[in-house]
């Protein structure tokens, strides 16, 4: 058996028992380096990697109780869509990919399609027309967080994409491509490393400056917000065939890739002090691994850079599977350890992250069986063009 599919093995068996101890509940992170999730009824920006955890452990398996559980958290999306509970985030995206459009994909069930055709449209209010921009976090007025983007919402947009393909509404394809320019312009510096944030004046969108809300400094690259970019600009890619991006994705890659540790897991920031009890981020190493088999399967088989990104993938996931995963631990609820959440905050800073599981499994059944994710559907991949 394959290294790869020891480990997924490993995490189909964890996830059929936690299906039972969850009750129709979502994990979020563990804490205090705890073995357990802390629980929610679906009132945060997590709760769609426990639907695409289930519905990659049912596309890999074919096990009937993976899809109903899948399919059962898809009603609980649809009541919180209806109650408008906790939405005024620009995460809708992470909510709602992996749920009601993967079961769209998986299933072709038309009304997973409808709620997250509903699910755009709700993104899309969070468009600032003045300023040109989607906010990030709360309302349009709000003095602390109005103006703000951040790196986060590369991996937002393909719900707006993917809207755009299903109703040729140009108005989703706009607004994506106006964001990910944005992104592009002011979240990346000129050494291919990143902001988690930056700020512009409400009502001009005149720039003011980056900074940040989790990393070490403002100055400082996040490594969990490089990570969001060299997967989320892969996926602007994909749907627009806009070479300016599969370039960004790749200098951010390659920023991740020169700075990682001897065992290959970062930081939870490229310049925190790399001492032995720093704390890591297994979440940003998983959601690089993923990011970067979608980049190797854009870039041109002759390009110079394949192998490079290639053996990163490969020893990032070696080091994941064989130092972090919790693969002999059946006790536990988590795929991998020392996934940091907010380490200045000290909320959960060595834990299980929901999301460092996702992009794992993602990445795993993705070298094992092919199976790519729900960023995008498979069966239709039609081009975006400019104008």
């Amino acid at each position: 058996m394959s290294l790869w599919k020891r480990a997924i093995e490993d995490a189909l068996s964890k996830t059929k028992r936690n299906i039972e101890k969850y009750k129709g509940r979502f994990p979020h992170v563990s804490t205090d380096g705890g073995k357990k999730y802390t629980l929610t009824p679906n009132n945060d920006w997590t709760e769609g990697f426990w639907s695409g955890i289930l519905w990659l452990c049912y596309e890999y398996s074919k096990d009937a109780e993976f899809r109903d559980a899948a399919v059962g958290t898809i009603q609980s999306f649809r009541e919180r869509l209806e109650a408008n509970r906790v939405l005024d985030h620009h995460d809708i995206g992470f909510l709602y990919s992996l749920s009601a459009k993967a079961g769209w994909i998986v299933e072709r069930d038309e009304r997973a399609r409808e709620l997250a055709l509903r699910a755009a449209e709700k993104l899309m209010l969070r468009w600032r027309e003045k300023g040109q921009y989607i906010q990030a976090w709360g309302p349009a007025a709000d003095p602390r967080n109005g103006g703000k983007i951040i790196i986060d919402c590369m991996m937002n947009l393909p719900l707006l994409y993917w809207a755009f393909e299903q109703t040729g509404d140009d108005k989703y394809r706009e607004v994506a491509v106006a964001q990910a320019d944005k992104s592009r312009r002011y979240l990346v510096r000129g050494d291919d490393s990143s902001y988690h944030t930056f700020r512009f004046e409400m009502e001009t969108g005149e720039p003011i400056g980056g900074d940040t809300a989790q990393g070490y400094t403002n100055g400082s690259t996040w490594t969990r917000g490089q990570a969001w970019g060299v997967y989320g600009f892969a996926l602007s890619y994909r749907y627009t065939r806009d070479a300016r991006y599969l370039e960004t994705s790749k200098r951010l890659a390659r920023y991740f890739l020169e700075r990682l540790p001897e065992d290959r897991v970062v930081y939870w920031d490229f310049d925190v002090p790399n001492t032995a009890d720093e704390y890591r981020d297994s979440s940003a190493s998983s959601i690089v691994a993923a990011g970067l088999l979608e980049l190797l399967s854009l870039m041109a088989a002759d390009d110079p850079e394949r192998s490079f990104f290639a053996e990163g993938v490969s020893l990032s996931m070696k080091s994941l599977v064989e130092n972090y995963s919790t693969t002999g631990e059946p006790e536990v609820d988590g795929f991998i350890k020392r996934g940091s959440y907010h380490v200045r905050g000290n909320s959960s800073p060595d834990d299980f992250t929901i999301w460092g599981d996702y992009f794992y499994l993602e990445a795993l059944v993705r070298l094992e069986r092919g199976i790519n994710g729900y960023w995008y559907d498979d069966t239709k991949r039609s081009l975006i063009s400019e104008g």
